[in-house]
């Protein structure tokens, strides 16, 4: 059964994050031989305030 996590900031549409889920899904289920059903995917959506490449808030630009 794999597992992927995708972290990412903030702010995309519920569609886009469903057409994410299924499209890491297909990708994972063809490239390990896992049934698609036996994927699951997380979204670790992270605030704009709590990642700072650099030092430097998104949120501060």
């Amino acid at each position: 059964m794999p597992y992927v996590t995708v972290k990412m900031l903030e702010g995309r549409s519920e569609e886009q994050k469903k057409n994410l889920c299924e499209k890491v899904a297909k990708t994972v289920a063809e490239t390990t031989g896992a049934p698609v059903e036996n994927v699951t995917v997380f979204i670790e959506e992270m605030s704009k305030n709590h990642y700072a490449p650099g030092g430097k808030r998104f949120s501060d630009k």
